[in-house]
């Protein structure tokens, strides 16, 4: 099949097509090798968000409120009531947190509406990337595990941080080694004290594992299905059912975007909340 009219790679078919937009533009630091098309994105995205945001509290009137103001409300009062329901502590980091989770995710899943046939090249130049010329810039951060991992591993940490800062560190210590299982007297506790530890630990992995790879699963499938029909519909007689395809996949494809994201919102407050509580 050749996949010209596209912008792929002629003659190749749709598995070479798949398999060069799935090709990250990287670059080698010291420290390892970074994909700076999902750093790129995902700084930009970011750096827009919080602008968005800036200019229409800096604009924020006791008035009538414009449109983008009311907009902005509406969000901010969405996710301040989905933090009160669930975090029952002091909510001036974790509201912030989670709005900033949510529109930034919502940001960087949206980037897969954007057209897949951009060659890198002059992102590669730019960031001196070792990625080969026939290779597409990777428009969606979220679609990297890479990035969903440094996420959740971020989640993680501070789930570390409130378990500590609510039950002591030898509180957090002896919860590891003392649930779930529990025993009366001294021997007891020591022969469930590795089985509870094992436990907890697994339990407290899940939790950036869950988190990481279940937005990583949902942004990659999505980007794989844009993929396939984009290859599928490759030639000039089918373009215009291949657009129609798109589109109604993009159409569908907004409610996964808005919805992976809150998903990430609220399962980061869940556990927040869950090591927050001093018991």
């Amino acid at each position: 099949m050749s996949l010209e009219p596209n912008g792929g790679a002629s003659g190749g078919g749709l598995t070479e097509y798949i398999v060069h937009h799935l090709a990250h533009s990287t670059k080698q630091f010291s420290f390892g090798q970074v994909h700076m098309d999902s750093w790129i994105v995902g700084l930009v995205v970011g750096l827009l968000g919080c602008f968005l945001l800036w200019t229409q509290a800096r604009k924020a009137t006791s008035g009538v409120p414009s449109k983008p103001q009311a907009f902005v409300e509406l969000l901010v009062e969405f996710v301040d009531s989905q933090v009160k329901d669930t975090f029952h502590g002091d909510r001036r980091f974790i509201a912030p947190l989670a709005l900033t989770i949510f529109v930034w995710v919502v940001f960087m899943n949206a980037m897969d509406l954007l057209p897949i046939d951009i060659p890198s090249a002059a992102v590669t130049a730019i960031a001196g990337s070792e990625v080969a010329h026939h290779t597409y810039f990777r428009w969606v951060p979220t679609a990297d595990i890479n990035t969903t991992f440094a996420m959740s591993i971020t989640v993680f940490l501070l789930i570390i941080f409130y378990s500590i800062k609510a039950k002591g560190g030898w509180g957090f210590a002896k919860e590891l080694v003392s649930s779930p299982f529990h025993a009366e007297g001294m021997v007891g506790k020591i022969v469930l004290a590795l089985p509870n530890l094992f436990l907890n630990i697994v339990e407290q992995l899940s939790k950036p594992v869950s988190l990481g790879m279940r937005l990583f699963g949902n942004m990659y499938a999505g980007e794989l299905v844009f993929m396939l029909i984009a290859g599928l519909f490759a030639s000039w007689v089918t373009f215009v059912p291949g657009v129609i395809f798109n589109s109604v996949w993009a159409i569908f494809h907004i409610l996964i975007i808005l919805l992976q994201a809150y998903i990430f919102m609220v399962l980061t407050v869940v556990y927040l909340a869950m090591a927050h509580e001093s018991h």
